[in-house]
């Protein structure tokens, strides 16, 4: 049975939501980490350009499962359940698989344009670039049977998965990814050794997605999703690489404020999960039928937009509480302009972000596309660069440095 949010009430989506997004709390944990490792960023300046980079970039492929598999599970074009599905559901996984290694390499190409331009990246450095970039989201692809089990079982209980799975996958992935990446890196700059293992891992992932590619290179439904997602994948590797720079010059406004570092995935990502659900809701709507595709149906789906928005402000303010405490800074004179800070940039970010989800949703939808394989890949993308921008502007406003 179908749980779509269309007609529940304002308070009971509120209450949803805050649920979902209460599991977003626990992206701080992946900002503690990169807190604790600065000087493991120290050692070349493209390892925290990178950081969002990647994190940017799982959520986008994370998303791209999550949507579809929300869609199909309400359409019952996929059941709930791991083995015996249809084909539908293989097929998906299947595209997921490659489109994690297409996106490895996108985004390794364009960070050697940003990196010569912006991040004092040398030539030389490229090809560790390549082989940090595919080791870290080949094990990012790990979370995808988590993502399927939260999914199945959201469904079978009742709730709306396009309101919970992403929220909830998305901060496991930025945990993960943000241990993943620090691990590689490690191993990276430790010498030969780490080197060998590292090429170990990604070579059997780019084994393992042409084998895959070349296995399902007939199926229709694989190549309409991988030719869709290939356009979303090369805007979102040129998005994310934009973030990387920005979060470069949040970097030198900040120094080495750890509170900053601690909420930054934190704040990407509940960002990236109002985009989720006010996006993944509205294509849920639009495939059932329950929303016309035009920008004034907005108003039908306000309900979805104010709970996503009011939900994301309260967790904006918690993560200001647990980022001072967590670094033994907490005092009331440092609470309050740091509480402004995160007013300020979440206003910012849930407005732009609302007005891009909505949108891309109903172009898509019009234009006969599938608006699952465009609107959380291009709407995360854009969360994370549109919160880098919010966050540094709000400190130059506050003037918290």
């Amino acid at each position: 049975m179908s749980n779509v949010g269309g007609s529940k009430s304002f308070i009971r989506l509120l209450k949803e939501t805050s649920f979902a997004y209460f599991f977003g709390l626990g992206g701080i944990f992946a900002g503690f980490m990169v807190a604790s490792y600065l000087g493991i960023f120290d050692l070349a300046p493209w390892t925290i350009a990178l950081y969002p980079v990647l994190i940017s970039a799982k959520g986008v492929t994370g998303g791209l499962l999550s949507g579809r598999l929300s869609t199909a599970l309400h359409l019952g074009t996929v059941r709930p359940k791991f083995f015996n599905n249809t084909q539908t559901f293989y097929t998906l996984l299947a595209a997921l698989i490659v489109l994690t290694l297409v996106t490895s390499m996108t985004i390794s190409l364009f960070s050697l344009v940003f990196g010569q331009l912006f991040w004092g990246l040398t030539v030389i450095e490229f090809p560790g670039i390549i082989l940090v970039v595919v080791t870290t989201m080949s094990m990012g692809l790990l979370l995808s049977f988590i993502t399927i089990n939260i999914a199945f079982l959201s469904f079978k209980k009742g709730s709306d998965p396009d309101i919970v799975v992403y929220p909830i996958m998305s901060t496991v992935s930025d945990i993960f990814i943000t241990a993943c990446y620090i691990f590689v890196l490690t191993l990276y700059f430790y010498g030969d050794i780490g080197n060998f293992f590292l090429l170990l891992i990604s070579a059997f992932a780019i084994f393992v997605a042409i084998y895959v590619g070349l296995k399902n290179f007939h199926d229709k439904d694989f190549v309409k999703t991988i030719k869709e997602s290939l356009v979303t994948m090369i805007f979102v590797a040129f998005m994310v690489n934009i973030t990387g720079t920005v979060l470069l010059g949040i970097r030198t406004f900040v120094v080495n404020r750890k509170e900053i570092y601690t909420i930054y995935p934190a704040l990407i990502g509940m960002i990236g999960n109002v985009g989720s659900v006010v996006g993944s809701t509205a294509t849920t709507k639009l495939a059932l039928g329950l929303l016309s595709p035009s920008f004034s149906s907005i108003k039908r789906h306000i309900n979805s937009i104010l709970s996503a928005w009011g939900a994301s402000l309260f967790m904006f303010i918690i993560l200001a509480f647990l980022s001072l405490i967590l670094n033994g800074l907490f005092s009331f004179s440092s609470l309050i302009p740091f509480v402004l800070v995160l007013s300020l940039t979440n206003i910012f970010a849930v407005l732009a972000i609302v007005l891009l989800t909505f949108s891309i949703s109903i172009l898509t939808f019009k234009k006969g596309l599938d608006p699952d394989n465009f609107v959380i890949p291009v709407v995360s993308s854009f969360a994370d660069l549109v919160t880098s921008i919010a966050l540094l502007a709000s400190l130059i406003l506050i003037g918290l440095s």
